[in-house]
């Protein structure tokens, strides 16, 4: 067995289960000459639609396998046995040509063509065969074999008689053979519709079992529903038994409230008569209030000007007393200062005092050291210049020495002077005298200790001034 390039699809579907009605082959010879290349004619019913994997083998129709029995449509009901079972058993095969118009619903005329080179050698019988691209066989020839040509010429010789016998009968048969093939194609006509239909109400029948399947469920859970309904339904009775029981209790009282609120109405509309007279004596009154309110209103607007012009002058008011603030914080911050340089001033004072003290006691003590006495000299007074004698002005009472002669020199002590006045002071007594006199030349500041002289008295005020700001 030879096979070309590609396999076509087989499968191994028996022959009972194929559709041999829906390709039917024309003008199979029963004897083709071997060497030659063979056409293949078949005719595509209206209810097949070939596909592009469709193909047309070659089988052996030997008998020694298993027979099957094979009915060829396109024959004259014969029945022909065939040795093979599935299309996997094909000798050779072609593919076929798909048809212009798939959509006609009209037979399709269809050929194929055999190479000899790989038609059988043999002189068994043959049959051509067309299997779909699921390996399903749509229709099958008569058998046929390879057979030479007979070399020997045969003259048959028959009477008029026979002639004519055997044309009418071949008349009856062709007549036959043609009811047999409307016969045939009104059978598998019905037979489609017939199988349509079934497989339309086989598809009705599942819809239909499962919308019964539904419908049963539905209906399973509409019971357990209304059961639970019915159940909550007498519940719902009993309570509202018991409800119309209180509902008539409810009643008698609210006939009983009614017969109340009644006399409560009668009461109500007396009140609004009531109610309606004074509403005009409202009325009234409420037309003198509206003139009342107009005078109001120009009085209003009256004082509205006056307030305007208070306002006014608040704000004049407010600007006078906000210079003057100002002048008071600078007066106030000069009058803080002037407190600070008489507090300063004042302590230079008491300072000044205490040393002015100091050195009436140091001149006491050294007017009695030299033994002289303090009431009978001369130069108490401080602003005297007798004797000729020149006044220190660093010394507030003068100097103790002027009136003592350059002769008694000698015979005091060592003396000891003042750098800065050229005032003369004992070098042995008093040491500390010395140094008070010293420091009531200068000015100390009160806040940072730092000294100047007492003749830059002015630069010593700038100084603490500048402590204040």
């Amino acid at each position: 067995m030879e096979e070309t390039i590609e396999d076509p699809p087989t499968s191994a579907v028996l022959l009972d289960h194929c559709h041999f009605s829906q390709v039917i082959f024309n003008s199979v010879e029963k004897f083709y000459v071997p060497g030659g290349d063979i056409t293949c004619y078949y005719t595509l019913t209206q209810h097949f639609i070939p596909r592009r994997k469709d193909w047309i083998g070659i089988f052996r129709c030997s008998l020694n396998h298993t027979p099957q029995l094979l009915i060829c449509p396109n024959s004259t009901g014969s029945q022909h046995q065939v040795g093979w079972k599935t299309t996997r058993e094909y000798y050779t095969f072609m593919w076929v040509t798909l048809p212009v118009d798939l959509n006609s619903k009209s037979p399709k005329q269809q050929e194929v063509q055999f190479k000899a080179y790989y038609l059988p050698k043999d002189d068994e019988y043959y049959q051509f065969c067309y299997v779909d691209q699921d390996g399903v066989v749509r229709g099958a020839s008569i058998p046929f074999q390879f057979c030479p040509e007979n070399e020997e010429d045969i003259l048959v010789v028959t009477t008029q008689g026979e002639v004519e016998e055997i044309e009418q009968h071949n008349e009856e048969l062709c007549r036959e053979n043609k009811q047999l093939k409307d016969s045939c194609v009104s059978l598998q006509k019905q037979n489609a519709d017939m199988h349509a239909r079934l497989q339309k109400k086989q598809e009705e029948l599942e819809t239909l079992k499962s919308i019964n399947k539904k419908l049963e469920q539905t209906m399973k859970e509409q019971k357990d529903c209304w059961e639970t309904e019915l159940l909550q339904l007498k519940e719902q009775n009993q309570k509202m038994s018991s409800e119309n029981e209180k509902m008539g209790v409810r009643v008698d009282q609210l006939q009983a409230q009614l017969s109340t609120q009644e006399k409560e109405i009668e009461k109500l509309v007396q009140g609004v008569q009531d109610k309606a007279e004074q509403l005009e004596d409202l009325k009234k009154e409420n037309g003198q209030l509206f003139l009342s309110l107009s005078e109001q209103r120009e009085h209003r607007k009256e004082l509205e000007r006056t307030v305007e012009e208070m306002k006014q002058k608040e704000t004049t008011a407010a600007k006078k007393q906000q210079e003057l603030t100002d002048q008071n914080f600078d007066l106030s911050k000069r009058l803080s200062e002037n407190k600070i340089i008489y507090n300063v001033l004042q302590k230079e004072k008491e300072r000044m005092e205490e040393e002015n003290d100091l050195l009436k006691m140091e001149n006491s003590t050294l007017l009695s050291y030299m033994g002289l006495n303090y009431d009978s000299l001369p130069y108490q007074a401080p602003a005297s210049n007798q004797g000729g004698a020149r006044q220190n002005p660093g010394l507030v009472y003068g100097n103790p020495y002027s009136g003592i002669q350059e002769s008694s020199a000698p015979s005091l002590l060592s003396i000891k002077k003042c750098p800065t006045c050229k005032s003369d002071f004992p070098d042995d007594l008093f040491d500390h005298t010395l140094e008070q006199h010293m420091q009531t030349l200068s000015l100390n500041c009160p806040i940072c200790d730092k000294a100047f002289p007492a003749k830059e008295k002015q630069i010593f005020e700038d100084h603490v001034l500048c402590h204040t700001l």
